[in-house]
């Protein structure tokens, strides 16, 4: 026994053997993907790869009180639940069509960012065709390092050629809470849903995050960026997104708060912190407003809801815009030039609702009914367009009863997010209503050679609430 208890001592005085502390630090310095990849901006010829260099997913952390603001005295943010830490080293990214796996490409390693919480982002282009399947294969490791540390695999397929007639399928989603996801462990239940109906693409039309609700209220860059990253490290949003190209499009309690407009702040965290997180956290472009056609027969317009806007508070008139002079010549201009039988603008914030009326933060609110108005005069005037919205906590679909411009809104997320709206408060406008939660779905089918486009409302189990089928009007 004495023998023992001086080995024992001798070892307290001396610490571990050499070799036991280099696997130890090595251990500690292997980076991670646990937040996983994004796929986006996916067109005809190019697709943007996001990733993020990360330590292992906190699986038993502390607990968030409700009104925190600030990471608890004597704890660090790398120790509270579910909690994602950066790391610093390098990405590189492999693709090629899966018809030809010989003609693989890669990018050089880069390192990511650590100004931007160990981000970056690729813009592929090179051996992109339109109407082309892809595989690809991010890889990780720590700056300097030889060998791999981790990867992560991916598909996307390209969009077909404007003069080809080809099938579509993509999914809608708003109003994604970690309080109020419906698996705790796993994450939100319509990502598997989603992903069982192999959609070419995916819309996040905001509300990603909630800087301002609790546990903890993100007033700081720091917090926001961990909200982030616990959504993400979730499995059900790692799997989809490592198979399904994405669209993000921004709302208010991502960016800063809710109704926010520029030039505000929420606690420490200034409008142009929350936009430059919102940007470095998901694969963008380098315009907030865009389009991608998908084949002969669709086009989709995704509009930019919140960087651009007149404070909420100004008298309504046509000077206040929530999209911009610019933004609403760009998409004036692009619609009237297509030549897609169906288009479809998706708008972060309803255009058509009805919504209730204590708001003032979107074209169905008389805060901005003069360029309401003008939109929706605009797009009913076109054949075949519809507006698909987010931000709701409840599914629709609606007609204008001056225009006759249809609108879908896609509700939120889980079912515990749903409410703010009863479905007793039904109106003229309204062709269906639901306080629940789920996703939408739009699909442009065939029938023989006939396009049709179907909207359809479907519930977090992914079960089919409403439908609605559309025929070109040349074909009525």
């Amino acid at each position: 026994m004495p023998a023992v208890s001086s080995l024992l001592a001798l070892l307290l005085f001396q610490g571990p053997p050499a070799d036991s502390v280099t696997a130890l630090r090595t251990a500690a310095e292997v980076v991670h993907m646990a937040t996983g990849i994004k796929i986006g901006e996916v067109t005809g010829t190019q697709a943007v790869v996001w990733a993020r260099l990360t330590g292992e997913r906190v699986t038993e952390g502390a607990a968030w009180a409700d009104e925190a603001e600030a990471v608890p005295e004597g704890l660090t943010l790398g120790e509270m639940e579910a909690a994602v830490s950066a790391r610093p080293g390098e990405v590189r990214v492999s693709w090629w069509e899966e018809s030809q796996p010989e003609a693989r490409r890669s990018t050089a390693w880069t390192s990511v960012d650590e100004a931007r919480d160990c981000t970056v982002q690729f813009l592929l282009t090179e051996g992109l065709r339109p109407g082309g399947r892809y595989r690809l294969l991010v890889e990780g490791r720590r700056k300097g390092a030889t060998q791999v540390d981790c990867s992560t695999p991916g598909s996307f397929r390209t969009a077909p050629a404007a003069t080809v007639p080809a099938p579509a399928r993509f999914t809608v989603v708003t109003g994604q809470s970690w309080l109020r996801r419906d698996d705790a462990e796993r994450g939100h239940r319509i990502y598997p849903q989603m992903a069982a109906l192999d959609p070419d693409f995916f819309v996040h039309t905001g509300d990603v995050v909630y800087h301002d609700k609790p546990a903890p209220f993100a007033k700081s860059v720091e917090l926001a960026r961990h909200k982030w990253n616990r959504v993400y490290g979730l499995e059900f949003q790692r799997s989809f997104h490592e198979q399904v190209p994405s669209w993000f499009m921004t709302d208010d309690h991502d960016v800063l708060k809710n109704d926010c407009w520029p030039g505000q702040s929420y606690g420490a965290l200034s409008w142009d912190e929350g936009l430059a997180i919102y940007r470095e956290q998901t694969p963008t472009g380098e315009r907030p407003y865009r389009s991608v056609r998908w084949g002969r027969d669709l086009e989709v317009w995704f509009v930019e809801g919140r960087e651009f806007r007149s404070p909420n508070r100004l008298p309504d008139g046509p000077e206040k815009s929530i999209w911009s002079a610019e933004q609403k010549a760009w998409l004036k201009r692009t619609f009237a030039a297509s030549d897609a039988t169906f288009r479809v603008l998706v708008s972060s914030t309803p255009i058509v609702g009805p919504d209730r009326g204590n708001k003032n933060d979107n074209h169905a609110n008389k805060g901005f009914q003069t360029e309401g108005d003008e939109l929706r005069a605009f797009l009913a005037g076109h054949k075949d367009a519809f507006v698909v919205c987010g931000d709701r906590h409840w599914q629709y679909s609606s007609c204008d009863p001056t225009t006759g411009l249809w609108e879908f809104s896609c509700g939120p997320t889980t079912d515990a997010h749903a409410g703010g709206f009863s479905e007793s408060n039904r109106s003229e406008a309204h062709r269906y209503l639901k306080v629940c939660g789920g996703f939408l779905e739009v699909a442009l089918e065939y029938d023989g050679d006939e396009p049709r486009l179907a909207f359809r409302h479907r519930g977090v189990d992914g079960q089919v609430l409403n439908a609605d089928r559309r025929i070109p009007t040349s074909a009525r």
